[in-house]
């Protein structure tokens, strides 16, 4: 398998745990605890595939919103007949790719930083990225009396949600592309970036300890709940307003010895995604719904109903974007330049479009080979 020319630099370990997955408003932490969902006993009915269980791994975020519908409404659990899902909910990236690289899950919905880093970190031989799940959803947010303009940005301090990932890359680069010097280590320079989780970002944004943040929903929408104002959408900065946020990945051992599973758990995303995009409202009731029963907190309807339709689900990857990020990640210094060639198998998914009569997506030349 395609293995890295170097590996990742320090800071991209826990860059790598892309916290923006985790937001305050779930209620979660960015703990490294798997929880075993209570959903593991839900009934499997039909044919058994290739394995008695699939493992599936998702943050309780509406970032992972095709987990948290296609399990909810059970469309995954359907594709599957009598192979029983086991869920778990993770709070941070490194946990679930080393659930991913240790055997104990199968499958797992994550952002692309962890993605990379899995993958590099293995040499490229412990997973694949399979499918798309999310674009979208990144918000500057800022205090209105502090900052009125993008130029009013220079000396204030903006929070990210950790070193290194990619809101945290976006936003560097974003200032670098203004002019600006920041030391991509120690976030200090022309702009303060002050790396702080998610869940205590508002916390900070009530004390005046930031003066806005670089944040993913519905945090941002949360910061706006309380007084903050939309200062720019991340999406009005690339090309077809797309970029990756969530992507679906498979342990290549669970790829190569359970295809037929593999398969039937992107029939299930594909159709789950179709199901929410075509009712968006009952699709973000059921969302919501499946929060509250995994963080026991549903989200306010003032952090909800803004932040849903930010969150594009998409079966396409957007690889074109990931090899973007990355490149963002070197020219600040946080990572050395990874070989990411064969980080996408989108063949099973390319034979689940077409058979909805889809068309393909594209790994943007990354495929396995």
């Amino acid at each position: 398998m395609p293995a890295s020319r170097t590996t990742l630099r320090r800071g991209l370990a826990a860059a790598a745990a892309l916290p923006l997955l985790a937001v305050a408003a779930t209620a979660c932490g960015y703990g490294s605890e798997a929880k075993d969902d209570k959903k593991s006993e839900v009934a499997a009915e039909g044919r058994k595939l290739s394995a008695d269980t699939v493992r599936i791994g998702y943050f309780p975020n509406l970032t992972h919103a095709t987990a948290l519908v296609g399990v909810q409404e059970g469309l995954i659990q359907k594709e599957l007949g009598g192979t029983r899902i086991a869920p778990q909910t993770f709070n941070a990236g490194p946990s679930e790719i080393e659930a991913l690289n240790g055997g104990s899950l199968d499958i797992g919905f994550i952002g692309p930083s962890p993605s990379i880093n899995g993958y590099v970190k293995s040499k490229g031989k412990n997973l694949r990225i399979i499918s798309g799940s999310a674009s979208g959803g990144v918000k500057l947010v800022v205090n209105p009396d502090r900052i009125k303009t993008l130029d009013d940005i220079k000396g204030k301090r903006i929070a990210t949600p950790q070193k290194g990932n990619t809101q945290d890359v976006a936003f560097l680069n974003w200032a670098s592309g203004k002019g600006w010097k920041v030391d991509a280590e120690s976030g200090k320079g022309d702009v303060s970036v002050v790396r702080t989780d998610n869940k205590v970002t508002p916390g900070a944004y009530k004390s005046g300890s930031v003066d806005g943040a670089w944040v993913p929903e519905p945090t941002a929408s949360k910061l706006v709940s309380e007084g903050a104002k939309v200062l720019l959408d991340e999406t009005a900065l690339w090309p077809d307003e797309k970029f990756v946020i969530t992507n679906i990945i498979v342990s290549q051992t669970f790829l190569k010895e359970h295809p037929d599973v593999v398969e039937a758990v992107l029939r299930g995303t594909v159709r789950t995604n179709a199901w929410i995009n075509a009712n968006p409202e009952k699709a973000k009731a059921s969302a919501n719904a499946a929060l509250k029963a995994e963080t026991g907190k549903e989200l306010a309807p003032d952090v909800i109903d803004p932040a849903w339709p930010s969150i594009r689900t998409t079966d396409d990857p957007l690889a074109a974007t990931l090899r973007t990020q990355s490149e963002w990640a070197v020219k600040a210094g946080l990572i050395d330049e990874p070989d990411l060639s064969g980080i996408y198998d989108l063949t099973l998914l390319n034979k689940v479009l077409k058979a909805e009569g889809r068309p393909e997506v594209a790994d943007a030349g990354l495929g396995a080979k």
